[in-house]
């Protein structure tokens, strides 16, 4: 789906102003920068994660929206600006101290253990998960994590194919899985980098189910292509291009905006 401008398009969202810590914010990000040699990625972009709910980010190809997540997330050091998580300065720290953190991310890539089946998949994400250890007094800590994986494959529908071997399943069912090894983490904040890529239109749908329930339970920050899931998941969304943000709002509200519309189409809309 295209973003179209109606016929009120000059009403644009207003830029979000992220140096505040506001009520409620799980994540806060101020002026980031981020330079590869003479190429300026991201240039002091702004944005606040409230503590549950889906917040999406999307702009055409070449926006930095995966520089950003590789910002938030450790993998690349900011030349300047600052990530603030629970209010503490995470600024460049590494990838693992924001796992401990509660940070957890997915990948472009479907990232799992192909050659394990999908119940013992979810276990190796379980053991990680310390607290799990304890999470029924009275079962031995095996019994505790093989009755939240059945909990979890429950949920994400994925209980028939326990036995099976991960490579075996098919590309959505791949992706369904590696989703829910990530929520079994139990995160505050989840970062999910383009979800739906590859998926066939029938693997979406169960998709879109899992990461609407996992706004329940956390933070969920997505970066994804396909509008109609950002229009369908997303309580706020901000828009880059070319490394900065263009505006930050509702769906409905970005939709509009001729700064928007402009970087999807190239075609300028008078406001």
């Amino acid at each position: 789906m295209q973003l179209r401008p109606s016929a009120r398009a000059g009403t644009a969202a207003p830029r979000a102003d992220c140096g505040g810590a506001a009520t409620g914010v799980l994540l806060a990000a101020t002026n980031l920068t981020v330079n590869f040699r003479s190429f300026q990625a991201l240039r002091g972009v702004s944005m606040e994660l409230a503590s549950f709910g889906v917040h999406a980010v999307i702009g055409p190809n070449g926006a930095g929206k995966t520089t950003l997540f590789n910002a938030l997330s450790g993998f690349v050091k900011p030349a300047g600006g600052s990530v603030h998580l629970y209010g503490i300065d995470v600024t460049g720290a590494p990838a693992d101290r924001l796992a401990r953190l509660g940070l957890a991310r997915s990948f472009q890539i479907c990232s799992i253990f192909p050659n394990l089946s999908v119940g013992d998949n979810l276990r190796m994400a379980l053991v990680r998960d310390t607290r799990a250890l304890g999470f029924l007094r009275g079962h031995s800590a095996g019994d505790a994590l093989d009755l939240r994986a059945e909990a979890l494959l429950e949920g994400a529908g994925l209980a028939a194919d326990r036995q099976r071997r991960a490579a075996d399943l098919s590309y959505g069912r791949r992706r369904l899985l590696e989703i829910v090894t990530t929520m079994a983490l139990r995160p505050k904040l989840l970062l999910l980098d383009e979800p739906m890529a590859g998926l066939a239109r029938e693997d979406i749908p169960p998709v879109v189910e899992l990461i609407a329930d996992a706004g329940t339970k956390c933070a969920v920050l997505l970066v994804e292509h396909n509008l109609e899931v950002v229009e369908s998941l997303a309580a706020r969304v901000t828009v880059m291009a070319e490394g900065v943000v263009l505006c930050d709002g509702t769906y409905r509200e970005v939709a509009r905006d001729p700064r928007v519309v402009k970087a999807y189409t190239g075609v300028e809309i008078n406001a």
